[in-house]
């Protein structure tokens, strides 16, 4: 991928009829416009989707996802993107790869698909990134009643094993994302937890990402039943991310937290 800074904000671009906050809300020939959009708001990376992986969210076939996704990958290739591909198949993440995607946004951190693995080796030869979040079981399922006995030693733990095999399959480490998994397998005290312990999945050795943007527990925590009106409670967490040490921050709401994070930045500077 181009060069990043040092705290990237990757904007969410959802090619989904269901996902939880923003299914179905761009259509197809509204693509460009979104993608130009997202960019001058100050999306470093813009992470195309096009398969909900809500909870109790169904599979899509590959084909149908690909179909989902491809015109905004196209989209944001023409108008010089640095584009993730937001996937747990592998022949959609090689098609996005062929399509000038160069970062593999993997749920399931390359454990769903067998040639999942294959696929981000050449990602990671093509100059691009792979990044690795944990997941507790199948989106259809993770939420039921999800137990960890220490949540941050555990997601650490399991986040630096994906991180050996994928540099005994060759790819480097420092082509490499971990990302805890906000709101995947985890109850609103795992959250909190994690969130107060970003800062613990840095001595992984790569960078991290954090996605809680308009998630449920921002909505457990203040009442707010329309995930679309959480873009305060998600810039909360976005500045909290920020000074714990996290490398990209994932949101829907990139202006408004482009904005706070520019304020947060001028006030603790001395």
């Amino acid at each position: 991928m181009a060069d990043l800074p040092s705290l990237s904000i990757m904007g969410i671009l959802n090619a989904t009829p269901d996902s939880f906050s923003d299914g179905g809300t761009v259509p197809e020939g509204a693509f460009a416009a979104r993608v130009a959009e997202m960019i001058a708001e100050g999306a470093d990376i813009l992470d195309i989707g096009g398969e909900s992986t809500r909870p109790g969210a169904e599979t899509v076939p590959a084909d149908e996802e690909w179909d989902r996704i491809a015109p905004a990958i196209a989209a944001a290739v023409a108008a010089g993107a640095n584009v993730s591909v937001d996937t747990r198949k592998a022949v959609v993440a090689r098609r996005a790869l062929e399509s000038g995607a160069r970062m593999f946004n993997d749920v399931s951190a390359l454990t769903y698909d067998a040639d999942s693995m294959a696929v981000a080796r050449d990602y990671a030869a093509a100059g691009g990134t792979i990044c690795l979040m944990h997941a507790l079981g199948d989106p259809k399922t993770m939420q039921h009643n999800p137990h960890y006995d220490d949540v941050v030693r555990e997601l650490r733990d399991y986040l630096a094993a994906r991180v050996t095999a994928c540099e005994e399959a060759g790819i480097a480490k420092s082509a490499l994302v971990v990302d805890p998994g906000i709101g995947f397998g985890k109850t609103l005290d795992h959250n909190l937890t994690l969130l107060r312990n970003l800062a613990a999945f840095r001595d992984i050795g790569c960078r991290v990402l954090l996605g809680a943007s308009r998630k449920g527990f921002i909505g457990t925590l203040s009442g707010e039943r329309d995930a679309a009106r959480r873009a305060p409670g998600s810039i909360a967490v976005a500045l909290h991310g920020a000074a714990q040490g996290v490398d990209i921050l994932r949101v829907h709401d990139v202006r408004e937290t482009v904005q706070a994070l520019a304020v947060d930045t001028a006030l603790r500077s001395v």
